[in-house]
């Protein structure tokens, strides 16, 4: 996943075009963000999951594929409730680029 990240010709390949250029947006605004609050009313409709893959958060990508990224302090940014801190989250951790509706 690192590599397909930070290589365009991989990233293309992988994804194709279109799909290869939102992933780059959403790489550039996940690295532009001081916190992830910062993406809370962003374009890519940031939000966390639910079930198992809770702690984890997505971005729009094209069509119904979703970049799919958690905290990279899991217990420093858990609110009491189980939910995330967005204003807490200073880092992330890309996990995949995923269809989440299969």
């Amino acid at each position: 996943m690192e590599k397909t990240c930070n290589e365009s010709v991989s990233m293309v390949r992988e994804y194709g075009p279109e799909c290869a250029k939102k992933l780059k947006l959403r790489l550039t605004q996940l690295s532009a963000a001081v916190t992830l609050e910062d993406l809370r009313n962003a374009s890519g409709r940031c939000h966390e999951l639910t079930g198992n893959r809770s702690h984890q958060l997505s971005l729009d990508l094209q069509g119904p594929y979703r970049l799919i990224f958690e905290p990279a302090d899991h217990e420093g940014t858990a609110k009491d409730d189980g939910g995330i801190d967005w204003s807490l989250v200073h880092a992330v951790v890309i996990i995949e680029v995923v269809d989440t509706h299969d």
